[in-house]
């Protein structure tokens, strides 16, 4: 075996028999392990970047945005293979292919084609949503379909593609993953006669209660104890609004109606506080408070500069930090929306930012550059800025000491795994 062979093959060795010890800093659905876009204590610790890196593994992956997930020694990823729309289980170690099971046939608009929701690992199933609506639960280690459900064929939703007249997801497709709590896993299936927001006993996919008569967008569901209530917090096509996580009662709501209803960011949960953003209305937060047998919600911030279109910001520390609506990255104070600083030089759509720890950010741009960011709100402070892929929508997976990234917009599609 040559030299950089042997070096790559010691590197995924020494990978594999981490996970033994590391399963604690999985990457198992948006936004991590506990939905909030901070990586596990301890799963990767950086003060700089290489100026020239190389990747452990790179392969070549069909169309889409969804992003990575990581469990163990096992990668998730969603993406277009031929006419459809395929799940795939790849080694952690070396990114060989598992197993592959097709979900549904392809969806492409002038985006790109593939799909664009991000998978959940729980336990030994992992669940992935297609583009058209097509969901379904499969066995982790083999990818078998253990049950599955039809968005159209039983509630409903036909997917109309380029035919919709609006932006939702029945025009540009299921992009808001679904959230797991105890038995059930909650999806935005968007039927506007009930079934806006859908709860499955995840073992089973029997229906436990729909609710709500909006249509989904883009956002990703969280669940959160808010005045009081355990419930689903929902960014649908025009509202902010959460449902009880036992019964689907719709325990308060914020009419937020935008231009195309493209709300793509997910909730963020401070407290008692929700924030969300838009390209319309900016960024605003909301304050949730028990009611009688209900909550009440009222507007606590509002930052109408802050017009942020697809990226979800992380809290750290009290602050707010992400891609800002002006090519740049931004801090906000999270009690108040009022911005900090801001820094130009951050891709032109959108850049996911991740928190390695309490001090430290990492931010994949659209321009596929790595960035290490301090998490300070004193000022602007980067420990490092590299080049890993080409452009990409997708936010990184990071787990056991790895950084998982997918590219693919215009310079073809790759996923790959990073160790620094």
């Amino acid at each position: 075996m040559n030299p950089p062979l042997l070096r790559i093959a010691f590197a995924a060795s020494l990978f594999t028999a981490s996970f033994a010890r590391a399963a604690s800093s999985d990457w198992p659905q948006w936004l991590g392990p506990k939905r909030d876009g901070h990586a596990a204590a301890g799963s990767l610790s950086l003060t700089k970047l290489p100026a020239a890196p190389e990747p452990l593994w790179k392969i070549n992956i069909g169309g889409g945005f969804s992003s990575p997930v990581v469990s163990g020694d096992t990668v998730v990823v969603m993406a277009g293979r031929g006419n459809e729309e395929v799940a795939f289980g790849l080694n952690a170690a070396d990114g060989k292919e598992r197993w592959s099971t097709p979900i549904s046939s392809l969806f492409s608009d002038e985006w790109g084609p593939g799909p664009r929701a991000t998978p959940i690992i729980d336990g030994d199933r992992v669940y992935v949503t297609s583009c058209s609506g097509e969901f379904r639960c499969l066995n982790l280690k083999d990818g078998k379909v253990v049950w599955g459900t039809s968005f159209e064929k039983d509630f409903g939703v036909a997917f109309l593609g380029s035919k919709a007249r609006e932006g939702t997801a029945s025009r540009r497709g299921n992009n808001g993953s679904p959230v797991i709590d105890g038995a059930h896993v909650f999806v935005p299936v968007g039927n506007v006669a009930g079934a806006t927001l859908v709860a499955l006993d995840k073992l089973t996919g029997k229906v436990a209660w729909k609710a709500g008569q909006e249509e989904a967008a883009y956002s990703a569901l969280q669940v959160a104890t808010l005045g009081g209530h355990k419930q689903v917090v929902m960014f649908a096509a025009d509202s902010l609004s959460g449902f009880d996580r036992a019964t689907g009662k719709i325990l308060w709501s914020e009419p937020l109606k935008t231009n195309a209803k493209r709300h793509a960011s997910t909730p963020v949960i401070l407290g008692d506080m929700v924030v969300v953003n838009s390209h319309t209305f900016g960024t605003v937060a909301f304050r949730i408070e028990k009611a009688g047998d209900g909550c009440k919600s009222s507007r606590a911030w509002l930052n109408p500069e802050m017009k942020i279109n697809l990226g979800t910001l992380v809290e750290v520390g009290g602050y707010l930090y992400g891609h800002g609506p002006a090519k740049n990255f931004v801090c906000l104070d999270s009690n108040t929306g009022k911005a900090r600083w801001t820094q130009p030089g951050f891709g032109k759509e959108v850049s996911a930012t991740v928190a390695l720890d309490d001090k430290t950010l990492l931010v994949v741009t659209d321009q596929g550059e790595l960035v290490l960011i301090a998490a300070d709100p004193a000022g602007y402070k980067e420990l490092g800025r590299t080049q890993v892929c080409g452009r990409t929508w997708s936010t990184p997976a990071i787990a056991n000491g790895a950084v998982y990234v997918r590219e693919g917009l215009t310079d073809g599609f790759k996923l790959s795994c990073w160790k620094f």
